[in-house]
């Protein structure tokens, strides 16, 4: 049977592993896919990549509280509590690294040589996607086995 806290993570890591997959891998592709001004549409998918990894960043710190009230023991030897801290690093490289750099080149948009703003645009925005995309397998790996070693009447 399952706990109250156990219903409350998986509910959390849905929410959270189910937005990644389908913000970025679903509406940001289909935004640029149906809206012709590619700086909108860019503009759109990045507020929604943002609010996405900021989800990401409350469920990851409430699972690892959870992980921590369960037994400390017990989550620092769980490889699942550890690859918890490893997407919430991943987020907060995003958030507070990457994203931030990308704005502020931006920013400097108007006084760049065109060619060297596409091709720094395209290292930063390379960098962020393949970032998400680490974050996204990760968040399939939790997903496939779960947030808890099964016990053993359940193997």
């Amino acid at each position: 049977m399952l706990s109250k806290l156990n219903i409350g993570e998986r509910i959390l890591l849905t929410l959270w592993v189910g937005g990644t997959w389908a913000i970025g891998y679903i509406a940001a592709p289909s935004l640029f896919a149906s809206i012709e001004d590619r700086q909108l549409a860019g503009a759109v998918a990045g507020e929604m990549l943002r609010a996405i990894l900021s989800i990401g960043l409350i469920c990851s710190v409430l699972l690892l509280v959870s992980g921590v009230l369960s037994g400390l023991n017990t989550a620092l030897k769980s490889w699942r509590w550890w690859l918890i801290v490893v997407m919430l690093l991943i987020i907060l490289v995003s958030l507070f690294g990457i994203h931030p750099m990308i704005a502020e080149l931006k920013l400097q948009k108007e006084t760049m040589d065109a060619l060297e703003y596409k091709f720094q645009f395209g290292k930063l925005h390379g960098l962020s996607a393949g970032v998400y995309l680490l974050l996204s397998i990760l968040g399939l790996i939790l997903v496939a086995f779960g947030l808890r070693r099964p016990s053993p009447e359940r193997i």
